[in-house]
């Protein structure tokens, strides 16, 4: 698959087999990841893998619990504070893998750095027919004391990109795009 056609046929992917993803190939994502461009290429991320079942459980219900403990009433959703309420409802959407990117450094661009390793990570995934999805539900409480602990972060790195990978059960349709606002500025 090509640049182009990862790009337009990338999704969000909240469905998955119960097929593992190989270790080899969850390397490559990472490597693609690295090529990402960086501010003053000071390259500030850090990668952890989480392919433990028990901990993924773990990690959704704490996720779930501190967001509806700390999100403002007005701020959540109502079908947000359903889900969140739900005990059958994992965040992770039973994905074989959670891809956790981190800054590891104090730098004004981190997260922007980190964003963009995403983006290199996700799209990759997709053209090795992969699907992902950032979790934001999870953002939150990884960046924690608790979170960071669970997972054995240094209390300095901060978490920006909880991705899941796994191999899509289907391929959602397109979604429709607003026409773009594009103003130039030419001599």
């Amino acid at each position: 698959m090509d640049l182009i056609e990862a790009i337009y046929t990338r999704r969000a992917i909240r469905e998955f087999t119960a097929e593992p993803v190989d270790d080899k190939v969850l390397r490559q994502l990472i490597d693609a990841a690295i090529q990402a461009p960086s501010a003053v290429n000071q390259q500030p991320w850090s990668f952890l893998v989480v392919q433990n079942k028990v901990l993924l459980a773990q990690i959704s219900r704490e996720a779930k619990a501190h967001m509806l403990r700390t999100s403002p009433v007005g701020l959540a959703s109502h079908h947000f504070q359903e889900l969140l309420s739900d005990s059958k409802f994992d965040i992770f959407y039973h994905a074989p893998v959670l891809i956790v990117i981190s800054t590891v450094a104090q730098s004004p661009w981190a997260v922007e750095d980190c964003s963009l390793a995403a983006e290199n990570l996700m799209l990759v995934a997709r053209a090795f027919g992969l699907g992902t999805c950032w979790i934001g539900f999870a953002q939150t409480w990884l960046g924690t004391p608790e979170g960071k602990a669970t997972l054995n972060l240094p209390a300095s790195y901060v978490p920006v990109a909880p991705i899941i990978v796994g191999h899509p059960k289907a391929a959602p349709p397109p979604v429709p795009r607003k026409e773009p606002e594009i103003r130039w500025i030419v001599s």
